[in-house]
């Protein structure tokens, strides 16, 4: 799995087009979590995998690869 850093974070919800409340709301942590993550703040491994598994439900997915960040998943063709 992916480690959820705090751009990664930001870069999903930008994609999203959503508030940290929006998205807090639509993954089921509260906003001040999601802003404990994007200000670099440490998050228990659980909410990590709850925040990830959330970003994937709504077609983010994290990434790890040269860096880190977020991309939208496209439905196969």
């Amino acid at each position: 799995m992916a480690k959820l850093t705090r751009e990664a974070c930001r870069a999903a919800r930008a994609l999203l087009g959503m508030t940290t409340h929006e998205l807090a709301a639509a993954i089921g942590v509260s906003p001040t979590t999601l802003n404990n993550v994007e200000g670099g703040g440490e998050i228990r491994a659980s909410t990590e995998a709850k925040i990830i598994s959330g970003l994937d439900g709504l077609g983010v997915e994290i990434t790890n690869g040269n860096g880190t960040g977020a991309r939208l998943r496209f439905p196969e063709a």
